[in-house]
């Protein structure tokens, strides 16, 4: 029996035109049947949760952490069934799709917790007589857009936060991970989120998301391209609505002589080419001493031919394919490109690989890449690795700067004055010192800089200062 998909909206599951969601591996094959919402939709989402925030925003705070953890639980209770419909739905192999489903469990749990914090300031006063408190309440209601390469872990780091401090949200997730989306809507409500609180809207961005912006929200939160961010940042100041905007990244890894080369090129490769290159913090361009140069490719070259790519349900399987069809074009095309500019492949190609009918891409290191390519400048969202030689580290550190963006570094070296320099002068929001690009904690701020992000830090307790607002309050005797 095929699984339908449906927006939901102020607790009611709500029809729509279908659209098939299919599984990445296999093009053939239909996960789900996507009901598509409308942009009358979208307005009938914000009033219901409109409607929805006064009584949240008013539950006991420890009420609001009750639901979130039992949320967390229904969540962690279900990892084995959700992993593979998640897997079939998006291309992650299943060990990735599991620790990304405990993950968004965990960050509830971490609201949950974070809904029992301070939530004001006593400041003292001119006057003897006078209270002076200031307290942050929640925003309101708050639009949350979110991108398919991590259906449920970015969600979640968006949604648990707006809802622990109160707010009521209308969420618009990637139109291609309908049915992993379902699973977390389904989740909360069974954990006793009210009506209204949260509403899910399925359908294509270039449909819902203009309106969701001007639809009458209090704040929207994004996380996509640099493009749709840019426009979404355009209508969040005409509509004059709050806008968090996290987008792309060209993440770079300085490896220097001294550091451990083995490691580095593990590392290395798993920022590069798990979950098939699509993460915004996936490492991009690798800058080399030249006296470890050579080895380091070598090392790197070989991961990339060992690890399988294949069928991402199979637990042999390291790399899954690419989310679409248009991803596919996008990253090969990108590929093409790099090719007609004689960049060197020393793995991987500009073909689709004939792995059944499923989008895949091979593990693909470039060498020789001319400095003003695209494939060194332009996010790729694909498994690609571009390795250049440098001298030392103040020229990796000038190159690994050398770009638009600012999200995650990386330095490999066992010298503690070069990690301390690399950590103070690299401009990215997060930077690991012997780590992969990728991998984040979810108590800690998270952002880049640059074109990277713009408008606050997301997780953590820094959350806090995009889901709700001051108020100041003067209590004088009569």
């Amino acid at each position: 029996m095929t699984i339908e998909v449906r927006s939901y909206v102020g607790g009611e599951w709500i029809d729509g035109p279908e659209v098939p969601d299919v599984d990445p591996a296999h093009p053939s094959r239909v996960v789900a049947v996507a009901r598509q919402a409308s942009a009358p939709d979208v307005a009938r989402a914000v009033e219901a949760a409109r409607a929805a925030f006064p009584s949240w925003s008013a539950l006991p705070a420890g009420e609001r952490g009750r639901i979130l953890t039992r949320a967390a639980e229904i969540i962690e209770a279900r990892v084995e069934a959700t992993a593979l419909e998640f897997t079939r739905e998006e291309g992650k192999t299943l060990a990735e799709a599991r620790g990304e489903i405990r993950r968004a469990a965990s960050i509830f749990r971490y609201y949950a917790g974070q809904t029992l914090e301070p939530d004001g300031e006593v400041y003292p006063s001119a006057s003897p007589e006078l209270l002076l408190i200031a307290r942050r309440e929640p925003i309101g209601v708050v639009g949350v857009i979110t991108p398919w390469n991590f259906p449920i872990a970015i969600p979640a780091w968006k949604i648990a936060p707006a809802l622990a401090y109160g707010n009521a949200v209308v969420w618009k997730p990637a139109e291609v991970v309908p049915l992993t989306s379902l699973r977390l809507v389904e989740a909360l409500a069974e954990a006793g989120l009210p009506a209204g609180t949260l509403n899910m809207l399925i359908g294509k961005g270039s449909v819902l998301g203009g309106p969701l912006v001007g639809a009458g929200v209090d704040a929207v939160t994004f996380t996509g391209s640099n493009a749709t961010g840019a426009s979404i940042a355009q209508l969040a100041a005409r509509s004059r609505v709050k806008a968090q905007l996290e987008m792309g990244g060209k993440n770079a890894v300085v490896v220097l002589a001294d550091a451990d080369v083995a490691f580095a090129a593990d590392q290395v490769a798993r920022g590069a080419f798990l979950s098939a290159g699509q993460k915004c913090t996936a490492t991009s361009r690798v800058y080399v001493e030249r006296g470890v140069y050579q080895r380091f490719v070598d090392e790197l070259a070989a991961l990339a031919r060992k690890w399988r790519v294949g069928d991402p349900t199979d637990p042999a399987t390291a790399i899954g394919p690419l989310v679409s069809e248009a991803q596919l074009g996008t990253v090969l095309e990108r590929l093409r490109v790099a090719r007609s500019e004689k960049a060197s492949f020393v793995t991987g190609g500009t073909d689709r690989l004939a792995i059944d009918d499923g989008y895949y891409v091979a593990p693909t290191i470039l060498t020789e890449v001319p400095r003003t390519s695209a494939v060194l400048r332009e996010e790729v969202f694909g498994p690609v690795a571009c390795v250049v030689p440098v001298d030392s580290l103040d020229e990796g550190i000038a190159l690994a700067n050398e770009t638009d963006y600012g999200l995650s570094a990386a330095l490999f070296s066992r010298d503690l004055r070069a990690a301390l320099t690399f950590a103070r002068r690299v401009r990215a929001g997060v930077v690991k010192i012997n780590q992969e690009t990728a991998g984040l904690e979810p108590h800690v701020p998270f952002g880049g800089m640059k074109a990277s992000s713009a408008g606050g830090r997301e997780q953590g307790k820094t959350a806090r200062d995009f889901f709700t607002e001051w108020k100041t309050v003067y209590m004088a005797p009569v």
